[in-house]
């Protein structure tokens, strides 16, 4: 297969940005989608020669003014790959007229996110908004039009799938930060580290996070913890976590589900707003830890303590420590303890709005 080169540009004014509405064409590919207006090259033109041609073509206008923000390269299953140039326009000439691969319209840039789009095309679209300098970005789309991978200059992004109500995946996947700028329902796990001392009390395992973590930076919380990456089921990110945060090779059957807890906060790091919406699957592990041969990852994870779970509890209650744990989340691992069994269909809810 051919690979193909495409242009695509955002026409804005007044903060908007020129919208094409796909749906004129029975067989088109973005049918019914929002895009910005572009196309292929044709022989011999270059990046500028493509965009200003299209753009002339499909909306009528002329630029007078454009800037080249990146390269996108799309790699799909059943397609070739297409590297689209991607542009935007602050000035032009001429009368906008009617194009026969769809509608034209104007529209608000804060309204974008809410039209019919391809979910790859937030995550560009929420780079021009950042005045990202120019930049490779690769999206890897699956033959059903799903994305499951993307790459931004080379370093590799996180991407969640979206829940409904009932918490399964509703059908679009986003990025990692604008799912926490935009509050949107999305997959955790949640892993207690456990240990029964001989006099019959528990000790739990506290993760302290690193300085650098984009949320909660320096506060205690959940033994291993991590998003469910976009395609993955809770139980495999579980065993991932574990491996990964804390250095423990486990196995899914060494992991005890206690329930799912829905967690809602707000709060802001680093100047930006974070809205934390998760829905977590809680599990324990049991099995024997040895505190000093546990191989932590520094990016994440600036040391552990196993602590008494009752002086836990009440730090968590009264603050004298400072941790980013549900109060709630944490009487779970009680209740399971003294029940012995695994909690199906436990589902508890807890919102610490504005903390």
């Amino acid at each position: 297969m051919k690979s193909r080169l495409t242009t695509l540009c955002y026409i804005e004014r007044d903060g908007q940005y020129l919208m094409l509405h796909r749906i004129a064409k029975k067989d088109d590919v973005n049918k019914d989608k929002w895009i910005g207006v572009g196309g292929h090259f044709e022989e011999g033109e270059s990046p500028e020669d493509c965009l200003l041609r299209e753009v002339r073509e499909e909306t009528g206008l002329t630029l007078t003014a454009y800037r080249f923000r990146g390269i996108i390269t799309f790699s799909y299953e059943d397609h070739p790959t297409e590297y689209m140039c991607l542009y935007t326009g602050d000035a032009f000439e001429g009368t906008l007229k009617e194009c026969d691969e769809g509608k034209l319209e104007w529209v608000d840039k804060d309204h974008i996110r809410h039209l019919n789009l391809w979910d790859g095309d937030l995550l560009f679209l929420d780079l021009l908004r950042q005045e990202i300098p120019f930049f490779s970005l690769k999206l890897c789309y699956r033959k059903d039009a799903s994305w499951y991978s993307a790459f931004l200059n080379g370093t590799e992004l996180e991407l969640f799938d979206i829940c409904g109500e009932d918490g399964m995946p509703a059908g679009h996947v986003k990025e990692r930060s604008m799912v926490h700028q935009d509050g949107d329902f999305h997959r955790t796990v949640h892993i207690w580290v456990v240990r029964q001392r001989a006099d019959g009390r528990l000790d739990v395992l506290l993760q302290k996070r690193s300085q650098d973590k984009d949320a909660y930076p320096g506060c205690y919380d959940v033994s291993s913890a991590g998003h469910v990456r976009a395609g993955e089921d809770f139980s495999c990110s579980a065993v991932r976590e574990l491996q990964e945060e804390l250095g423990i090779t486990a196995v899914e059957e060494d992991l005890r589900f206690i329930g799912f807890h829905e967690g809602y906060v707000e709060n802001n790091f680093w100047g930006r707003s974070f809205k934390d919406w998760e829905m977590s699957a809680v599990y324990l592990y049991e099995k024997t830890v040895e505190q000093e041969r546990l191989i932590l990852q520094e990016s994440e994870v600036e040391g552990v303590v196993f602590m008494d779970y009752e002086k836990a509890l009440e730090g968590i209650r009264e603050g004298t420590f400072v941790n980013c744990i549900y109060p709630k989340e944490f009487l779970m691992i009680r209740k399971a303890m003294e029940a012995g069994f695994s909690a199906e269909g436990v589902w508890v809810k807890e919102i610490i709005a504005d903390s």
